[in-house]
């Protein structure tokens, strides 16, 4: 099933190197809208769900709703939140990631994903289309073979 949608907004932090980003590919798409750090447009966030730690899981339930996504590494994260407590937080399901995760300075979440990673877990609970969102995305393949036997 494929739902229509708002588009999805990421917010990245300025600190987040490009190089390193995976939902740089997603840039060309009018699906998707990208604030850069602290940037917010209260009056387009009505009906917005955020993705986070915390909160009930994701599901269609939400598919009414328009997704917002803090994109940054987990420390960087958890200084965004503040700036969107009042939208409703959303957890996902536990799946693997594909990312190669290498911190000198932090550990990551043991459940950590990769920014596209989390987006597509959202759009699949959500019955949004997922088609070519993967597409950029180097280590697809990976991710899609570690998690076949959750993908609908």
């Amino acid at each position: 099933m494929s739902i229509s949608q708002p588009p999805t907004i990421i917010v990245v932090h300025p600190k987040e190197r490009k190089s390193k980003c995976t939902v740089q590919p997603l840039r060309a798409r009018s699906d998707f809208l990208f604030w850069k750090y602290p940037r917010k447009e209260p009056d387009k966030l009505t009906g917005y769900v955020r993705l986070g730690m915390e909160g009930p899981q994701i599901s269609e339930a939400d598919a009414a709703s328009g997704l917002l996504v803090l994109d940054g590494t987990w420390r960087l994260a958890e200084k965004m939140e503040p700036a969107y407590e009042e939208l409703p937080v959303r957890s996902l399901p536990i799946w693997k990631t594909a990312y190669p995760r290498v911190s000198k300075q932090f550990d990551d979440p043991a459940i950590g994903l990769a920014t596209i990673e989390a987006i597509f877990i959202a759009y699949q609970l959500m019955g949004y289309n997922t088609e070519g969102l993967l597409d950029g995305y180097f280590w697809a393949d990976e991710f899609l073979k570690l998690n076949r036997d959750l993908i609908r």
